[in-house]
């Protein structure tokens, strides 16, 4: 089972020699593919073989790229994730608007719910007016629950002059922490056949990862509350060490605890067999142990 996250942050040849990962630098080290989940290329002056590559998305490693400033820009994604692509794309296309809002709405109270949790954790108030908003979800949300939470959630949280647009460490963790759980969301999906182009709610034609930004909503709180743990004055190397900790954690899903890239995998195949089966009852949410 892959279970390790490794993160080449200096100057190194990457290659690929019977099963292992090579990482050549001051020193020489070996990883084998099957036990790697993601791969983090942090530092620009990092070389890969083709060879390398091709092996990684043969065995469904994530591998995630990131830009001189060492924020992730950039993801590896295979063109055949699963064995039936073809049959399960027929069933995408298949999937109603009704069918979607149904999921959605499941996702959107599920969301709504998890972070009325963390607010509970941390003393908030708001968590009482969360619950409300959770309560008064409707189909697909029409009415927006979900954005008039978020509001109330982050003021809560980061105070009543925080915003989402400001350019501040605080977004910054923010971003970087959702852009790594994004890209566990899109092996996910590209593994199990589907597009991640096609999503559920969100629709917008310059974002290629429209259903995984759909499928990876109630997991944003996991992200937030590393976030206000690591209050952030400045985000550089250490910061985003300390974030990676976040592929390490554990949650409760279907009756057992498993790390976050387990979690999603369960997750996201509970989802698909519910808008195959036309039956929310197959979804398994994480629970976050408070």
């Amino acid at each position: 089972m892959s279970w390790r996250t490794v993160v080449i942050s200096n100057n190194a040849k990457l290659d690929y020699q019977i099963g292992y990962l090579v990482v050549r630098g001051e020193s020489t080290t070996k990883i084998h593919l099957n036990e790697i989940g993601t791969l983090i290329v942090e530092s620009t002056a990092v070389s890969m073989t083709s060879y390398l590559l091709s092996e990684l998305i043969k065995n469904k490693v994530k591998v995630i790229f990131c830009d001189e400033k060492r924020n992730p820009i950039s993801e590896l994604v295979s063109y055949y994730g699963s064995h039936d692509t073809s049959a399960k794309i027929r069933k995408q296309m298949e999937w109603t608007k009704e069918d979607k809002a149904l999921i959605w709405t499941e996702i959107v109270s599920e969301k709504i719910k998890q972070q009325a949790l963390l607010l509970e954790r941390y003393g908030k108030n708001e968590a009482n007016m969360l619950y409300g908003y959770m309560s008064e979800v409707e189909f697909g949300d029409i009415t927006n629950r979900e954005g008039h939470a978020a509001k109330v959630y982050f003021n809560a949280l980061f105070g009543k002059s925080f915003t989402r647009t400001d350019e501040i460490p605080t977004n910054a963790a923010l971003n970087y922490g959702y852009s790594i759980i994004l890209s566990l969301f899109n092996r996910e999906i590209v593994s199990s056949g589907y597009l991640t182009q096609i999503g559920l709610f969100h629709d917008n034609m310059f974002n290629q990862f429209n259903l995984a930004s759909d499928f990876m909503e109630p997991f944003r709180p996991l992200v937030d509350e590393m976030v206000v743990e690591l209050k952030p004055n400045c985000f550089e190397k250490d910061e985003k060490h300390r974030m990676l900790g976040l592929l390490n954690k554990e949650v409760e899903i279907a009756g057992k605890r498993e790390i976050l890239g387990n979690a999603i995998k369960i997750y996201c195949r509970s989802v698909f067999d519910a808008l195959n089966d036309r039956d929310i009852s197959q979804i398994r949410f994480y629970f976050n142990e408070l």
